[in-house]
């Protein structure tokens, strides 16, 4: 079976992880000096998390619109000209005086942007990686991205109090300048999966959402992924959990830590097993990072508490499964719009699942809320256990 040393030895696979690596962690910068331009500006906590907000929304209207751009055109190319538009974006950003609802407008039109280039790398990778070094290479980008992440968000604070936030959008366009060098010069050529006039834009994304819905397999392994929903509600209000048992800000950071260590562990662990143990345990995971919440309901301490979010961070490794047998069964010519339909599913399953939180968190005990989550979470990945369950066994017994 391959290894790691595999993966870095392969040119494409190295170019794809640095330059997704680098475009990650400047996109932190960017959340970190707007929010802090914003507030300098406004004085206004609302306006500034608004900002914020507005980073994450235009993946719900990006990925069933925009994501069908990988499949009509050559995936490289997109990732290219997306980096490049991203680029220009952000240096018109760092114009100062720019009004506030052009700066949003234009942060939205950033944004916008990421999604047909996150669908074509989703769909390109497994060109690259054709063989069983795909699973191991999709734990590798997660793991980094998640590193990136978190570097991005502490480097981004000391950036902007070193060089103001109009310097680090400018790095941050810099970084879309590089991920683009390394794509045009590191990537192969490949010709697009489709036409670009194959089929028009609404045939293409009801073809998609077809696909989508109407394979059980499809269904079940987009039902899993929508599981996390209920266990990122530990992360999501790790601030008044650890206010709740006495950590303070000291225990966020461990918290979010946590969360992060596990997943990555748990990536890397799940990677070097065989496809058929990964299929055999992702449902079980998926059960099992919900699960490892509810006994937040005996309002355990720092250490314990950190712990149960590690185990769930673990579990939530079930995604790398997910994901890879998604892309799997997907055609290759309709591969970036279904991802893209399947992202916008997730995010809207993490939203709807932080905002009930949130609201349920104003009346209710913090850790009665993670709690309570956590067991829907059960109930829900072992609905979606039994639809996955179900269509494997109609699968084998149609061979």
């Amino acid at each position: 079976m391959p290894g790691y040393r595999d993966l870095a030895r392969d040119r494409e696979f190295r170019a794809l992880v640095v330059a997704h690596v680098v475009s990650v962690a400047g996109d932190q910068f960017a959340r970190v000096a707007l929010t802090v331009h914003v507030y300098d500006r406004t004085a206004s906590a609302s306006l500034t998390a608004l900002t914020y907000a507005l980073t994450f929304l235009p993946d719900l209207i990006g990925g069933p619109l925009l994501s069908g751009l990988a499949d009509r055109f050559a995936r490289k190319e997109v990732m290219v000209a997306a980096d490049l538009v991203r680029a220009a974006l952000l240096l018109l950003m760092a114009v100062p005086g720019l009004p506030l609802w052009l700066l949003a407008a234009l942060l939205v039109l950033v944004q916008l942007a990421g999604a047909p280039h996150g669908a074509a790398r989703a769909a390109l990778l497994p060109q690259i990686l054709p063989d069983q070094r795909y699973p191991m290479g999709q734990a590798v980008l997660g793991t980094l991205t998640q590193a990136a992440q978190v570097a991005g968000f502490v480097g981004g604070g000391a950036l902007v109090a070193l060089l103001g936030p109009a310097l680090v959008l400018v790095a941050d366009a810099t970084t879309f300048l590089i991920a683009a060098l390394l794509t045009g010069v590191f990537l192969l050529d490949r010709p697009a999966p489709q036409s670009p006039h194959a089929r028009a834009w609404p045939a293409d994304l009801v073809g998609g959402a077809r696909l989508v819905w109407g394979d059980r397999r499809l269904r079940a392994l987009v039902a899993l992924a929508c599981v996390s929903g209920f266990y990122i509600t530990g992360e999501a209000l790790a601030a008044p959990y650890s206010a709740q048992i006495g950590a303070g800000p000291a225990g966020v950071g461990a918290i979010f830590g946590a969360y992060a260590a596990g997943a990555a562990a748990g990536m890397l662990l799940v990677a070097r097993l065989d496809e058929r143990r990964q299929l055999r345990l992702m449902p079980w995971l998926a059960i099992a990072a919900c699960a490892v919440l509810v006994p937040a309901a005996l309002r355990p301490g720092l250490v314990v508490s950190v712990g149960l979010f590690a185990l769930s961070g673990a579990a939530s490794a079930y995604h790398l499964v997910a994901n890879t047998s998604f892309v799997r069964s997907v055609p290759d010519s309709s591969r970036g719009q279904a991802f893209g339909l399947a992202v916008t599913a997730l995010r809207v399953s993490q939203g709807v699942g932080v905002a009930l939180a949130g609201v349920a968190a104003e009346r209710i005990a913090v850790h009665l809320v993670i709690a309570a989550a956590g067991a829907l979470g059960v109930l829900a990945a072992g609905g979606a256990a039994v639809v996955w369950w179900v269509s494997g066994s109609r699968s084998n017994a149609s061979r």
